[in-house]
């Protein structure tokens, strides 16, 4: 678990989203508090849970990337789920445990990606005897030399099939010299594009998922397990590059390698203690105190999800999973429904209510140029594979953060995703160009901006076709 304090969470938060203190300071908080719940007395260590986020906000303001980045931060297994794809117990739908499962499979993946790095030094010794063997075998250094002799007779001449000792170290050592000479061309990598043939997994399995019908995905992923644990694996001979046979061979040796079984149990211990479950869009289950309708199934998807959110145990093809101490952040706009019309067992397992706040011309401008990942320097690298420079004046910047506010305030506020459509369009014609203007620079300045984006702005029925 990573040990940052909740001032240096933030810190590293503002380098990719612009505003939102409030919402950047709840979540560091709850991270922290993991923290200092591993370092309680055991008496009250199972008692300590996380206090889940509710996240109050438009679209396009940073809560899904607030979650996003938290995780990738602590190196935590990240789920996001939308809560209108889980429907009622009974309704054809998804179950909501679907959702642990998926966290435990994400956290199994983080470790085990941990643990086939550890042996990737190792591994790579031996896939590059591998090849090597490959090499050798093609070129017919490693056949039997009797078997060489079986196969040169011709018109049932009769030939020696016996050799002598020091033809067998002659033949023994000419064979180590080329090995060494292919070796040395095999690190230089002077080989990478050389074509090898070797035996790769056929991976035409059983078709189990074409008959598992909806609801039984966990069910169809266990009987291909199975299946695929009891049944010979199939191979077939391919022709491949050796840059190629290197990426299957170190997932075959590097698998051999580590434990299985210690990888599934600290998997499984990563979701239980470090997990976080991201569950967007949950204004959308919110009753409207209804007793028949739409309401009624929403009502029962908050109910479904609640054990979960609670404390409860979920099986997994793994093993059990306790949710106890998963992070759960939900977030929603909440512009139809409120959060009091949420059933009030589940508003109280969101104890931290944060609202986000709608992005001004002021946010724009910052989101435009000043995150390490920001949408200009997105662009700009892009075009920069084409050799083309394209430099945005602070004029450019302005009149862009400018029209973003103005069609989010015309028409329906997508947040920050307006940028994106915008940037398309302005850049759109650049972006067709670019093969054949490698090696210019190209200026965008306000007056660029205006002749591309100004009379979409100005007309609104364009404005929301395009924009």
């Amino acid at each position: 678990m990573n040990e940052k304090t909740p001032k240096q969470i933030v810190s590293e938060l503002d380098k990719y989203i612009v505003g939102q203190f409030q919402a950047k300071k709840s979540v560091a908080i709850a991270l922290r508090n993991r923290w200092r719940s591993k370092r309680l007395a055991t008496e009250l260590k199972d008692d300590v849970i996380p206090k889940n986020i509710l996240m109050i906000g438009s679209t396009g303001v940073g809560k899904t990337e607030i979650a996003r980045r938290i995780a990738k931060l602590v190196q935590a297994p990240f789920i996001k789920v939308e809560a209108t794809k889980f429907t009622e117990v009974g309704y054809i739908g998804r179950d909501v445990e679907s959702i642990i499962r998926d966290l435990a499979e994400k956290a199994i993946q983080i470790v085990k990606s941990n643990h086939l790095q550890k042996v990737e030094s190792d591994a790579k010794i031996i896939v590059d005897e591998k090849i090597l063997d490959c090499f050798m075998e093609e070129q017919g250094e490693n056949k039997n030399q009797f078997e060489l002799l079986f196969n040169n007779l011709e018109n049932n001449e009769p030939k020696e099939l016996s050799i002598s000792a020091e033809a067998a170290v002659v033949i023994e050592q000419e064979k180590l010299q080329k090995k060494a000479e292919l070796r040395n061309k095999l690190l230089n990598q002077e080989l990478e594009d050389e074509l090898i043939e070797v035996y790769v997994e056929d991976n035409k399995g059983p078709m189990v998922g074409m008959i598992a019908g909806a609801g039984l995905e966990e069910i169809g992923s266990n009987i291909q397990d199975m299946l695929g644990n009891l049944l010979p694996k199939k191979q077939k001979k391919k022709k491949i590059t050796v840059k190629n046979a290197r990426k299957i061979f170190m997932q075959e040796e590097a698998q051999k390698m580590i434990d299985m079984d210690n990888v599934i149990n600290e998997g499984l211990d990563l979701a239980q203690n470090n997990g976080i479950v991201f569950i967007d869009e949950i204004d959308k289950i919110a009753g409207r105190n209804n007793s028949s309708g739409p309401d009624v199934s929403r009502e029962g998807v908050q109910r479904d999800i609640l054990p979960i959110v609670e404390g409860t145990t979920v099986n997994t093809k793994y093993g059990a999973v306790k949710t106890d101490h998963i992070l759960f952040i939900a977030a929603g706009a909440f512009h139809i429904s409120k959060p009091s019309e949420l059933i009030p067992e589940l508003q109280g397992r969101f104890p931290i209510r944060v609202e986000l706040t709608n992005l001004s011309e002021a946010d724009f401008k910052q989101i435009l140029t000043e995150p390490a990942n920001s949408l200009i320097k997105q662009y700009q690298a892009m075009l920069m594979a084409e050799n083309v420079k394209i430099t945005f004046k602070l004029g450019a910047i302005e009149e862009l953060a400018k029209m973003a506010y103005k069609v989010n305030e015309q028409m329906e506020n997508i947040g920050a995703r307006r940028l994106y459509t915008m940037l398309e369009k302005l850049l759109e014609d650049l972006s067709f160009e670019a093969p054949e203007l490698s090696g210019t620079t190209v200026i965008i300045d306000q007056q660029y901006v205006k002749d591309k984006l100004g009379h979409i702005i100005i007309d609104e029925d364009l404005s929301r076709f395009i924009l």
